[in-house]
């Protein structure tokens, strides 16, 4: 597949740099930009402007799969989209940092007097982190949750501590609820598939597939969820905050932001119904005291500075709080976040990246990745040529996990004695090394 990426920024450097091993990678760029994390990659790399017409028709553009603008400016990405759209049938994705090109680009998608301006994805990474936070705020003891077949199947992600009831025991020995599958661990930063006779240790991170029915009883009786959060303190009152706020208002949540910002917090009242806004610092160890910042479920810090970020929610974590969420800018500090005693590190990129991945470069086969790519959630529909076929008689050529079968309107967790039947949709876990001789292998038996 060719990739034409317009912008050397931060996300354009971690979309090439995901992508050029396996596709013809081209990026664009005026040259304000750093790229010089995008010369270390084995691509192409051209100075200009993503919407000059020459230098489009010279890099060969109609014979592009897939146009991405990620530049730092909203206009840029627009109008360069814009040109690529009237000169080829190629895809385009327009990065996005403000709600109202959101909004202005969604009418010009739908409007029936200007199609041939339509852009075909329109990414604003933050709202993407916050849909991700709000996911797992919902599961509370959760790292990370992902829904499936309509919210009938769900995935959670969660870490072993020192009271987890399953600690030092083998999976098979575990007693996990009817319909519950671990189908990935993650230790040490490296995902592996597990067998029976994996034993879970101190600081792994389980991640659990199954019904949605039987991981709520997985998360009352062994992760103690048995009341919902009730309190949410969000630290940085942002498009972020402010769209997590009204969120969680909707889940009838109590909730505070502290904002530093006074003007902004004045417009945070006139747009939260049932949101308490505090102007002062999140960082500020003696007002986060004077607010109980320990009384909160959660702590959620997304101003737009990692270092403050870090240090509220260390402060938080101090303070006594059980469950701490960040947003990260720089892809590369979520890793050491998590290290020092964050719960969940989460950053924008990250959840734009996934979401090119998972919906252009791998259209309708990958649902969901975990563990920052490490692990494939994958959509595999059988044909209707499949023989009937036993999941323990499948023989896959590499570890994977079948989780769950879409059979017309039943979800079924499978055993290994369940029949695998023409016209299933199957849901596979897999590790991203994996996925690829995966879902070949399911190609070969149709």
């Amino acid at each position: 597949m060719k990739i034409v990426i317009y912008g050397a920024n931060e996300t354009a450097c971690l979309i090439a740099a995901k992508l050029f091993e396996d596709h013809d990678i081209i990026v664009i760029d005026d040259g304000t930009e750093n790229n010089s994390n995008i010369e270390k990659l084995d691509i192409e790399y051209v100075e200009g402007s993503g919407s000059n017409i020459a230098l489009l028709e010279s890099i060969g553009i109609k014979d592009a799969d897939i146009f991405i603008a990620c530049t730092d400016n909203d206009e840029a990405n627009i109008v360069a989209c814009l040109t690529v759209t009237n000169m080829t049938k190629l895809k385009t994705v327009c990065f996005v940092s403000k709600k109202e090109n959101m909004e202005s680009l969604s009418l010009v998608r739908g409007s029936k007097y200007q199609r041939e301006l339509m852009i075909d994805y329109v990414l604003w990474p933050e709202e993407l982190m916050t849909q991700e936070i709000f996911r797992i705020i919902t599961v509370p003891k959760a790292i990370d949750v992902e829904n499936f077949a309509n919210g009938k199947a769900r995935l959670f992600e969660y870490p072993v501590e020192e009271d987890t009831k399953f600690i030092n025991t083998k999976v098979k020995d575990c007693n996990f609820p009817d319909e519950t599958l671990i189908v990935g661990i993650t230790r040490d930063d490296k995902l592996f598939i597990p067998n029976g006779d994996t034993e879970l240790l101190l600081n792994d991170k389980v991640i659990f597939m199954g019904s949605s029915y039987s991981l709520d009883i997985l998360a009352g009786k062994f992760f103690q969820e048995k009341n919902d959060v009730k309190q949410v303190t969000i630290i940085g009152g942002g498009s972020v905050g402010l769209m997590l706020a009204q969120n969680l208002e909707k889940a009838n949540m109590k909730i505070k932001i502290i904002e530093y910002d006074y003007d902004r917090c004045v417009e945070l009242t006139e747009n939260l119904k049932n949101t308490l806004v505090i102007n002062g610092d999140g960082a500020n160890f003696d007002l986060l005291s004077e607010e109980r910042l320990q009384d909160s479920d959660v702590v959620v810090s997304v101003t737009n500075n990692d270092e403050k970020n870090l240090l509220c929610s260390l402060l938080a974590k101090q303070l006594g709080v059980e469950k701490v969420i960040t947003r990260v800018s720089k892809n590369a500090n979520a890793n050491l976040f998590e290290k020092v005693g964050i719960d969940v590190a989460i950053s924008q990129n990250g959840a734009a990246i996934d979401n090119i991945e998972n919906h252009l470069i791998k259209t309708g086969e990958i649902l969901a990745t975990v563990e920052k790519g490490q692990g494939k959630v994958l959509e595999i529909c059988i044909p209707q040529s499949f023989k009937q076929t036993t999941l323990m008689d499948l023989k896959m050529p590499c570890k994977a996990i079948v989780a769950i079968i879409q059979r017309r309107n039943r979800v079924i967790i499978p055993k290994g004695s369940t029949q695998i039947m023409p016209l299933d949709n199957l849901i596979v876990f897999t590790t991203q090394e994996n996925a690829d001789s995966v879902l070949s292998f399911f190609k070969r038996c149709g």
